[in-house]
């Protein structure tokens, strides 16, 4: 198994449009990374680089300290699973799988040995004679990740293998990638996805991209818990972070925020930050807001504009003057808050952001 290093590494196409700038990124040995981001952030075009199926316009790749820039995929020890399963209709499970093998000049008793070892981690044994027609969509997908296991590669790249499956299904594959990382601990392995649910509940580190840039890397949990800005807070956790206009002042040994609807937050700050009275954007989850009796209790007071009953929790859409956007509030599934009501929240301290008006991370509250 291997690390990979990317070094300054761009994409620029012949149009001369640049599509990944300047990405610089350490992946070690049995690391469980996914790449995530919206669309056309540039997340499979870097997959795709290290993969060998794009070119790399500039910098280097390096897989197990080799540079492999110029290496043909074939050659660059590693595996790749597609989102379209991209098996052979006419072969069976078991010749689906072996086929790499085959292609080796690899003897039939170690490709028995290494199909069926597969098989038999990924649950597949009782379909090695099955065509993937007779199939479902999640053992197809099974027998793509099956084929790329017995070649045994230096990394494994996985390109939104779960899109094409059905809700269900692809919490039943996301489990058994989970247990196939565990299973195989040693093995690199990275992942492309645009759902965040996959990328928090597999990633060892999570890389997230828009337009072309890494905006942060980290586990889940540093993401979610201390997002670099907004883009990053917004982008992890659903409902998304809330994000308000405000104007900070530090003031002794507090910082006093004036929210954009003259509402005032004042709380021990816990980071330098000495500017004074400077525009920046208070950050609060929807999940850390509890609904309170009084304005005196609570920091955000609002009229309720709409409300989604979820069953286990309901969100809170609030009118809360001075907001552009509304703020949103996740509580226990049997509040009881309809439309028209003016209700006031309150959070801990330690639970409140600041970024600054460059929407980068400015303090930690609390």
């Amino acid at each position: 198994m291997a690390d990979v290093k990317l070094t300054h590494v761009k994409k620029i196409y012949s149009n001369k449009v640049e599509v990944l700038h300047d990405i610089n990124l350490d992946i070690k040995q049995g690391e469980f990374i996914v790449f995530v981001g919206p669309s056309g952030c540039g997340k499979s075009t870097l997959l795709r680089m290290i993969s060998g199926l794009e070119d790399i316009s500039g910098g280097t790749l390096e897989i197990d300290g080799k540079v492999m820039n110029d290496v043909p995929p074939a050659l660059r020890g590693i595996a790749m699973v597609f989102q379209s399963y991209a098996l052979y209709p006419h072969m069976s499970v078991y010749d689906n799988m072996a086929f790499s093998l085959q292609i080796a000049k690899t003897s039939k008793a170690d490709i028995d040995k290494q199909v069926r070892k597969a098989a038999e981690m990924l649950q597949l044994t009782p379909y090695l004679d099955r065509l993937p027609k007779a199939l479902s969509g999640g053992q197809r997908q099974r027998v793509a990740i099956g084929r790329a296991i017995v070649r045994s590669p230096q990394v494994f790249l996985f390109d939104e293998p779960l899109s094409n499956l059905d809700a269900a299904l692809r919490v039943a594959t996301r489990m058994e990638i989970a247990n196939l990382k565990d299973s195989m601990p040693d093995s690199t392995m990275i992942y492309v996805t645009h759902d965040q649910v996959e990328a928090m509940t597999l990633a060892d580190r999570i890389v997230l991209l828009s337009g072309g840039n890494i905006e942060q890397v980290g586990s889940p949990l540093e993401l979610y818990e201390h997002p670099a800005n907004v883009f990053v807070a917004r982008f992890i956790g659903s409902p998304a972070m809330n994000i308000v206009p405000c104007r900070i002042e530090k003031t002794g040994e507090s910082t006093r925020v004036s929210l954009s609807s003259s509402e005032v937050v004042e709380v021990p700050i816990v980071t330098e930050a000495s500017e004074q009275a400077k525009e920046a954007f208070f950050g609060i989850r929807p999940e850390d807001l509890s609904v309170v009796d009084s304005k005196e209790q609570g920091f955000i007071s609002g009229e309720v504009a709409f409300v989604e009953s979820l069953g286990e929790a309901t969100l809170l859409h609030l009118k809360v003057k001075g907001c552009q956007d509304m703020v949103i509030a996740k509580q226990p599934g049997t509040l009881s808050s309809q439309r028209g009501d003016f209700i006031h929240l309150a959070a801990e301290p330690e639970k409140m952001h600041l970024f600054n008006d460059k929407e980068q991370s400015y303090a930690r509250l609390g």
